[in-house]
């Protein structure tokens, strides 16, 4: 089998995630892709993030309706932050036939040779990033782009999710944003409001 990883916050889950995801599925002919939402997220770790329980009901929500997506609990059953790293060998012991490949978007591919182990983390997967080919690829070590795919064609949505926490902390509709299932429950738990401000910079 050819899984996608899928790894955030979601805080909240939008339509760029899905579309990435989608588009991501058609690319690399994968069989299913797999959201894993982030418990602590090393990188935001002087940040507010939502609760974990909320995150991951408004993904599960969000994914419902998708036959060949699924949400993954792996990274908040962990303790201690949740680097990827630990995840696909993780995953790669528990599922040795599958091959995996790490979804990200485009304005992450210039940071892989910062995040924490990488080389160790390329030897479980290969990478499919959103954007155009070349896209600040050039400058990094050949081990990493030997492992990127980019979409060709692909579609990119302006949105993030700090961007929508923004626009609901100032009473702005968010709607066709975030699928309607999330975005019920978003509203309906009151998240994002102003006594829920978020201040994270997710992408």
């Amino acid at each position: 089998m050819r899984i996608g990883i899928f790894g955030g916050t979601f805080d909240p889950i939008h339509i760029g995630h899905l579309l990435l995801a989608e588009q991501a599925m058609t690319y690399g002919q994968l069989d299913e892709v797999w959201f894993i939402p982030a418990g602590e997220p090393p990188h935001k770790r002087d940040k507010q993030i939502t609760n974990a329980h909320h995150r991951f009901n408004m993904l599960e929500l969000a994914l419902a309706d998708h036959p060949r997506f699924k949400c993954l609990r792996i990274e908040l059953e962990r303790i201690g932050p949740s680097y990827t790293v630990d995840t696909v060998v993780q995953l790669g012991a528990q599922h040795p036939n599958v091959q995996f490949f790490l979804l990200i978007g485009a304005d992450m591919v210039k940071d892989l040779p910062n995040w924490y182990k990488i080389k160790k983390t390329l030897q479980f997967v290969q990478v499919i990033a959103l954007g155009r080919p070349g896209y600040a690829i050039e400058a990094l070590p050949s081990f990493i782009q030997d492992k990127v795919h980019f979409i060709p064609d692909a579609i990119e949505m302006n949105v993030s999710s700090s961007w929508i926490r923004k626009k609901i902390n100032q009473h702005q509709t968010t709607r066709y944003l975030i699928p309607e299932r999330s975005y019920q429950y978003l509203k309906e738990n009151h998240l994002y409001e102003p006594r829920h401000t978020q201040a994270s910079d997710e992408k």
